[in-house]
């Protein structure tokens, strides 16, 4: 059976060890896997014990970073973001950006020539960015830290940075921040005036399921989608390297629907 994990600084709401375990036993290699929330001054010595001890792990909020150079080598999209999410055999990789990008695909949003106004950027929405503008779309890009969006769009080309928020009409609105769970749960990054001149509002935050910013979006008729898919999406992705086998997006999506049913099953 196959030792996993995720490390985090509070990893014990998250829903990474139901998904990789329903994942990995949908895939015929059943596992374990824990959840390790962990200070900053225990990371060093968690770290060494998760590369010794476990076939893999996941990494998330805020160590993402911070775990590469305690790394053989970075690959793929670890490499264009700068951010290690997933770590097999000494090597880091990422999949944040594929999981969104799939989650797009799975619900049936063409982004290609849509206006996308991408709220932060930090790490997840550096990632989000890049797989926007990958796929044609024309997407501009605001962060409260003006600094952090500059420092986006300089690295990706074809990104413009926005100093201040006006209501526009754009075909999408990503929610990166954060802003919506924990302590700011039932706060939205932006208001209905801004909700209003979009198409759709998707929301990576997955806890709670339906966070302000989506409940004002749904109020308005706008098509909403939470982060829950994009989580699934970058886990199964994950478990791909982990297993070293090629994905395939039919099966992801496969495999997420029947998950959804399982928990809706067990409430």
């Amino acid at each position: 059976m196959l030792k996993l994990a995720v490390i985090g600084k509070d990893v014990s709401k998250s829903d990474s060890g139901k998904m990789h375990t329903f994942d990995m036993r949908g895939l015929g290699f059943p596992c374990s896997y824990d959840l390790i929330s962990c200070a900053a001054e225990n990371f060093d010595a968690a770290i060494k014990r998760l590369l010794s001890e476990y076939d893999a792990f996941n990494v998330t909020i805020p160590y993402k970073l911070d775990v590469i150079p305690y790394l053989k080598r970075i690959e793929g999209d670890a490499k264009v973001f700068g951010a290690v999410n997933t770590v097999k055999d000494g090597i880091g990789y990422n999949t944040d950006g594929v999981g969104f990008s799939l989650m797009l695909e799975n619900n049936g949003i063409d982004v290609s020539g849509m206006r996308v106004l991408v709220l932060g950027a930090g790490g997840a929405g550096r990632s989000v960015v890049k797989k926007l503008l990958d796929a044609g779309a024309e997407v501009c890009v605001y962060d409260v830290r003006k600094e952090n969006a500059e420092r986006v769009c300089a690295e990706f080309a074809g990104a413009r940075c926005l100093a201040e928020l006006t209501p526009e009409e754009y075909g999408m609105i990503v929610n990166v921040t954060g802003v919506g769970m924990h302590k700011t749960e039932g706060i939205s990054p932006v208001g209905a005036e801004m909700l209003a001149k979009t198409r759709i509002a998707c929301d990576l935050i997955y806890y709670p399921r339906k966070s302000e910013f989506l409940r004002i979006a749904e109020s308005l008729g706008k098509r909403i989608l939470n982060g829950e898919g994009m989580l699934y999406y970058q886990a199964y992705y994950s478990d791909c390297i982990i297993l070293g086998r090629e994905p395939d997006a039919q099966e992801a999506k496969a495999l997420f629907e029947a998950y959804c049913k399982a928990q809706e099953e067990n409430k």
